[in-house]
């Protein structure tokens, strides 16, 4: 073994033991585990003496970036891995409606509060000012169900099922529109531009194709699961469907789709099948998922600069405050004629944590030529972090406040005295 590589593995191996103890210890003090952990990125240097005269980054920004896009597929997939398809049929079409038309309004109100704000301060044109403002509402349009439901575990048996679906389904379909409206805004910005019908013509490949090919992808392993006792055994279950899943992201990627949306789409297909050992997986793809999530936000606080963090507060926080206020507007009026009470659709505004998306497409940006692209990382990193703090902390005490929790336990209650 190499010495760079020995010190990767005590580096990355020591940090990852530490998010492990950070994130145990969170939960016990009801603080969200992925803002300790982030926190814990911000505070290790980055750089590294391998010389005297020399330094080097612990983590690159290319690696970050593809650390990132592989986390996502993992923590997807696991998603759609526990999802019941029978609880989550009754809130498909207005989840659907939220993690499209929601996510889209959302970023084209996000981007006029920006364009206004660039031409208030006079920064520069309307074609100039355009891209970038479209990047940083689509960066912040979808919504994270890990951080949300992480902090709901203590909780999530006396909340109404149909709201958590609703929470984890929107988050698991917005993800490819902001995918799509960030790629759009880093076109404009290298003067590539797009025209209505190739904007359409990309979203319904990336929704369709990711659709269709998780679906195969998951029925396909199902069937030889189903076939082949030999590989549905405790040993053999999690290798093969982690393999599913990386054929699956690859190829899915490289077809035009969206690999976020097939995995999520694949997990569900196997979790909802009946030929494998739904408690195996589960347990194997949940050891993967926290792995995952703790590298990723590990990974996020390493690559971006405390003090960059640190100027970038003041615009994320009044990014962070017009988000709330869009994202209250925008549910409440896709929501007003559905099955939801108001208590209901007020909880679900309030729940809509940002996590690992803004900033793995932040890290893109970054990765891009553009002039703006290192100002997003740690614009998103302030973004979630506000999030984390003012939502994450305010989760459980507004959700008793608006008497859900009650509800339940006093619907349960009754039940069973009858």
């Amino acid at each position: 073994m190499g010495h760079s590589l020995a010190l990767y593995l005590l580096a990355f191996g020591g940090l990852l033991l530490v998010a492990v103890l950070l994130d145990d210890l969170a939960a016990r003090v009801r603080v969200p585990g992925i803002l300790m952990v982030l926190v814990l990125g911000l505070l290790i240097d980055n750089k590294i003496q391998v010389s005297a005269q020399a330094q080097a980054s612990l983590l690159s920004l290319s690696h970050a970036e593809q650390i990132t896009q592989a986390a996502l597929v993992l923590v997807l997939f696991f998603g759609g891995l526990t999802t019941n398809w029978v609880e989550v049929r009754a809130v498909i079409k207005p989840a659907v409606r939220l993690a499209t038309l929601g996510a889209l309004l959302t970023a084209l109100l996000l981007t006029l509060v920006m364009l206004g704000l660039g031409r208030a301060e006079g920064n520069a044109g309307f074609s100039a000012l355009l891209p970038k403002a479209l990047f940083v509402g689509a960066m912040v349009c979808s919504t994270d169900a890990s951080a949300t439901l992480a902090l709901l575990r203590p909780m999530a048996s006396r909340l109404p099922k149909p709201v958590l679906d609703l929470i984890e389904t929107e988050s698991a379909f917005n993800d490819p529109m902001a995918v799509i409206l960030a790629g759009l805004a880093l076109a404009l910005a290298g003067g590539e531009g797009l025209n209505s019908a190739t904007l359409l013509t990309e979203v319904v490949r990336q929704f369709l194709l990711g659709i269709l090919l998780g679906f195969l992808g998951g029925s396909l392993t199902t069937q030889l699961l189903g076939s082949r006792m030999s590989l549905n055994t405790n040993s053999m279950l999690p290798v093969v469907s982690l393999a599913l899943l990386m054929v699956l992201a690859g190829g899915t990627t490289l077809m035009g789709g969206s690999p976020l949306l097939a995995a999520y789409v694949a997990g569900l297909v196997l979790g909802n099948g009946s030929g494998t050992d739904q408690l195996v997986l589960e347990e194997a793809h949940a050891s993967f998922a926290k792995m995952a999530e703790l590298l990723l936000f590990l990974c996020m606080g390493l690559v971006v600069a405390p003090e960059d963090v640190v100027k970038a507060a003041g615009a994320g926080l009044l990014l962070f405050l017009v988000m709330q206020l869009v994202r209250l507007l925008i549910v409440h009026s896709l929501l007003l004629r559905s099955s939801f009470s108001g208590s209901e659709r007020s909880f679900v505004c309030w729940a809509g944590l940002r996590g690992a998306v803004p900033i793995a497409l932040a890290i893109n940006a970054w990765a891009s030529p553009v002039s703006w692209g290192k100002d997003m990382p740690p614009l998103a990193l302030a973004v979630v972090l506000c999030g984390l703090l003012f939502q994450g902390l305010a989760l459980v005490p507004i959700a008793n406040r608006l008497g859900l929790s009650n509800r339940v336990v006093a619907s349960s209650s009754v039940s069973s005295s009858s």
